[in-house]
């Protein structure tokens, strides 16, 4: 797991600027939503660091790729954003998408801090080139587990369509909660008509839907068929991956939208300098900004004050995670070895299930906290 030497074209001292590369999903079939998002808090982290000097002087510049949630094309964009120089790739929201990402970081010797995406096994190995802000999947799924087990529900099923990331999260849920007294029953979302799903769930007497699905095919039409279900009202919906976070949810479904639990990755009360934040976010984006929005403000955040510290030396940036020290927009950020985790991780970013109030729809009410 050592730090290799850095590659040619690493550092830069002619006084041009300091270049970070993003990837972040843009286009269909990404989640543009969270793609926007994310980009707009790397964007304001971007604009704070030039306004308070950039990295010794030179400005920090941001070189935007789209990943449009392909593995392959975030590969290739870390191959591009490599040849021209970045002291370090940022961002991502999609698990699978950022673990080609980070696959391929770790074999240019190019470090990379991950923004989103919560997979645990974002590496095959462990590396000292990756780092991680998002709390892992078995962390926060967890919690969420333990939610479903106090709000009572013990016959669970999850409608799952097939991704690595889906099955992680199924067997995550599995494994916690099955030792404590509930049982979960998977559905196959691409074998079954939302008609036969609602069917399968009666067959069930299943009291906890999650859907582990995309956004808004097939989780939105899944949440309408479920709620004109008679036989079905008392049925909780959850969205653990966090789909009710975002407007174009509660714009698709609108009442039908609310009481959906979901995780959200922010702390019950914001300080100082996330107030801020959230004030020019809610500015720049013309609404609430989500908690992914913060992600990417914090993300940049850190490698500025790794950059400043540390140069633009890709292996000295590398080296230097497990001595961060930066306050985020949601608590001070240090990075450790987790158990299970193959990369730097910040153990925890606060955890949060919470739903859409169904007075208010742009209201979260908190139910649960890890």
């Amino acid at each position: 797991m050592s730090t290799p030497p850095s590659r040619p074209g690493a550092e830069r001292t002619d006084g041009s600027s300091v270049r970070i590369g993003a990837l972040v999903p843009l286009t269909r079939p990404g989640w543009v939503e969270a793609g926007q998002h994310l980009l707009a808090g790397l964007e304001l982290a971007v604009g704070d660091v030039n306004d308070t000097g950039g990295i010794d002087g030179r400005p920090l510049e941001l070189v935007v790729r789209d990943s449009a949630a392909d593995p392959d094309r975030a590969a290739a964009a870390v191959d591009e954003l490599a040849r021209l120089g970045v002291a370090a790739v940022a961002g991502e929201y999609h698990s699978v998408v950022a673990r080609a990402a980070a696959a391929r970081a770790d074999a240019l010797g190019l470090p990379f801090l991950c923004s989103s995406a919560v997979l645990d096994a974002l590496t095959e190995q462990p590396t000292d080139w990756v780092a991680r802000l998002a709390p892992a999947q078995s962390h926060g799924w967890r919690i969420y587990a333990d939610f479903l087990l106090g709000a009572g529900h013990s016959r669970i099923a999850v409608a799952a369509e097939p991704s690595v990331y889906w099955a992680s999260g199924t067997r995550i849920l599995r494994d916690h909660l099955t030792p404590r007294g509930a049982t979960v029953v998977e559905l196959d979302l691409r074998a079954l008509t939302p008609t036969a799903l609602c069917d399968a769930l009666v067959d069930h007497g299943a009291t906890a839907l999650l859907l582990l699905a995309g956004h808004p095919e097939p989780a939105v039409p899944t949440v309408k068929a479920v709620r004109r279900d008679q036989r079905l009202a008392d049925i909780l919906i959850g969205a653990p991956a966090g789909q009710p976070e975002f407007a174009e949810w509660a714009a698709l479904l609108g009442d039908d939208g609310a009481a959906i639990p979901f995780l959200r990755y922010l702390p019950e009360r914001l300080g100082p300098l996330g107030i801020r934040v959230e004030t020019a976010l809610r500015e720049r984006l013309a609404q609430a900004p989500s908690f992914v929005a913060f992600e990417g403000y914090d993300t940049v955040t850190v490698l500025a004050d790794v950059l400043r510290s540390h140069g633009t030396d890709r292996a000295r940036t590398a080296a230097s995670w497990p001595r961060v020290a930066v306050e985020g927009t949601r608590g001070q950020i240090r990075f450790s070895r987790t158990p299970g985790i193959t990369v730097w991780q910040w153990a925890w970013a606060p955890v949060q299930v919470v739903d859409r109030d169904p007075a208010e729809a742009d209201r979260f009410r908190i139910l649960h906290t890890g």
